[in-house]
C-alpha cells in the first residue's frame, strides 16, 4: 500500500502540476481531520508524519500511536473530502501560477463551445480560457476542435476558479504574432515602435531597423509576402499596413498616412496637431473608408491629424492674414511666424491663446490678446456664415423637393 501511495502521489503531481510536497502536506492534513473526527476530538494534539521515501503513514494523538486504518467508513470519507478540497485548491494555485507568468503571451488552444457569446478555448488537458465576445475578431466564427491562437490578456483568481481571459482584438496580439513570424524582432535586431489597430479591419505597424543592412519593413513582409501573408491568415484577412518609424514627426506622420502621398504638414506642437495637405485624387485614400485610414495614422503617430485639400489650406491661410492684419502692428513677417508653429487658421490661433504667442514668439503680452481676440471674432463670423450657408442649402434642396413633388402631381 506504501508504494502505491507514492505512485498515486506521483501520478497527480505529474497530472495536475502540484509540487509533490504539497501533495504530502495536504495527505497529512487530510488524515488529522479524519481523526478527529472519529474521536470527535477538538484539543487533543494530533500529528500524521508520511515518509516521503518509503510511503509509510504514522499517526499520534497526544504522543499515543494510533493505527489510520482501523478509523472506519465515515472518518475516510471526511479525509477524502478534505483532501479533494485541498487537492482543487493546489491546482488552482498551480494553474494561476503557471499563467500569470505568461501574461501577455501567444498561447494555442482548442475551441471548445461558445457560452452566450464567450468563446470556451481548451488550453491543456485540465485548463480552460475564455474569450468574451469584445474579445472575438468580428465577423469571425470557429468551430468545436479547431485550433486557434490567442494572446493571454489576464488571469484572475477567483473562489472557485482561475480565470484565463484570451483575446484576438488586442493590440498586443499582432505584436506576439510578429515576433513569432519575424525572426529579426525576436532577436530585437527590428522592433516595432508604435500599433494602431481597428481588428478585423486593419491594423499600422511602425517598424525600424538597430542594423543597416536590414530592412525593417521588407524583413516583416517576407519574400513575396510569406511573412505578412502567414499574419493575415490567422487574422481572418485583416489588411495590414506595415510603415517606417521616423523620429521626426513630419516624416512619421507622411509615412502613416500611406499609401496616400502627402503635399505639406504643419505641426502646432500647442495643440498637439498636424495639419496635412493632400491633392483632391489623394483625398480619399488619405482618410480611408469611413475615416480609418486617418484615426489608425493619428494613433499610431500620437498627433491630432486634419486632412486638407490645397484649397482648403491657402483658404484658411488667408483668413487668418487677413484676421492678424486688422490687429495694428501685424504684417506678413507675423502670420509667416504663426505659420511656422503650426498656426494654419484663425480657429488654430483662437484655440492656442496668448500665452505661447508670448512665450515663443516673445510678443507684447497685450498685443498676443489683441490677436487672440481678433481671431476670436473672425472664428465667430465664420460660424454665422456657415450657418448661413448651411441654412441657405436647406431651403435650396425643400424647394426643390416641393418642384419635384408638383412635377409628380402634374404628370
Amino acid at each position: 500500500m506504501n508504494q502505491e501511495l507514492l505512485r498515486i502521489v506521483d501520478n497527480i503531481a505529474r497530472d495536475k502540476n502540484i509540487d509533490k510536497e504539497s501533495i504530502f502536506v495536504d495527505l497529512e492534513e487530510a488524515m488529522i481531520s479524519a481523526v478527529r473526527k472519529h474521536f470527535s476530538d477538538l484539543e487533543s494534539e494530533i500529528v500524521v508524519r508520511i515518509d516521503r521515501d518509503s510511503g509509510k503513514v504514522v499517526a499520534f494523538r497526544d504522543e499515543q500511536p494510533i493505527d489510520i486504518r482501523r478509523l472506519g467508513r465515515i472518518p475516510a470519507q471526511t479525509a477524502k473530502q478534505v483532501m479533494i478540497q485541498k487537492i482543487r485548491a493546489d491546482e488552482r494555485d498551480s494553474i494561476y501560477t503557471e499563467f500569470v507568468q505568461r501574461k501577455g503571451q501567444l498561447i494555442s488552444g482548442a475551441v471548445v463551445r461558445y457560452e452566450g457569446g464567450t468563446l470556451i478555448i481548451n488550453l491543456d488537458h485540465w485548463t480552460e480560457g475564455f474569450m468574451p465576445k469584445g474579445e472575438q475578431i468580428m465577423g469571425q466564427t470557429h468551430r468545436p476542435g479547431e485550433r486557434i491562437r490567442c494572446l493571454i490578456l489576464d488571469v484572475k483568481e477567483t473562489a472557485s476558479q482561475v480565470k484565463i481571459i484570451l483575446s484576438r482584438t488586442h493590440p498586443d496580439f499582432i505584436r506576439r504574432l510578429f515576433e513569432s513570424e519575424v525572426p529579426e524582432i525576436a532577436e530585437s535586431i527590428i522592433e516595432i515602435r508604435a500599433l494602431a489597430r481597428e481588428a478585423g479591419y486593419r491594423s499600422k505597424v511602425a517598424v525600424t531597423s538597430y542594423d543597416d543592412k536590414v530592412d525593417p519593413v521588407g524583413a516583416c513582409v517576407g519574400v513575396r509576402g510569406s511573412r505578412i501573408k502567414n499574419i493575415v491568415d490567422e487574422l481572418g484577412g485583416e489588411k495590414i499596413d506595415i510603415v517606417r518609424w521616423n523620429d521626426s514627426s513630419q516624416v512619421l506622420v507622411a509615412n502613416a498616412l500611406m499609401p496616400a502621398k502627402v503635399s505639406e504638414i504643419a505641426l502646432c506642437f500647442e495643440l498637439g496637431r498636424a495639419t496635412v495637405v493632400v491633392d483632391e485624387d489623394q483625398l480619399s485614400l488619405a482618410i480611408g473608408k469611413h475615416g480609418q485610414n486617418v484615426r489608425l495614422a493619428a494613433r499610431l503617430s500620437g498627433w491630432d491629424i486634419d486632412i486638407l485639400t490645397p484649397d482648403e489650406y491657402n483658404l484658411g491661410i488667408e483668413r487668418l492674414a487677413a484676421a492678424v492684419k486688422t490687429v495694428e502692428g501685424a504684417d506678413d513677417v507675423l502670420v509667416d511666424k504663426l505659420i511656422a508653429l503650426g498656426i494654419i487658421s484663425v480657429l488654430d490661433l483662437d484655440d492656442v491663446g496668448p500665452e505661447p504667442l508670448v512665450g515663443e514668439l516673445s510678443l507684447d503680452p497685450d498685443f498676443a490678446e489683441r490677436l487672440v481676440r481678433g481671431a476670436d471674432q473672425a472664428a465667430k463670423m465664420m460660424a454665422v456664415e456657415s450657418e448661413r450657408k448651411q441654412a441657405e442649402k436647406e431651403l435650396a434642396e425643400q424647394a426643390g423637393q416641393v418642384d419635384a413633388q408638383k412635377k409628380d402631381q402634374e404628370e
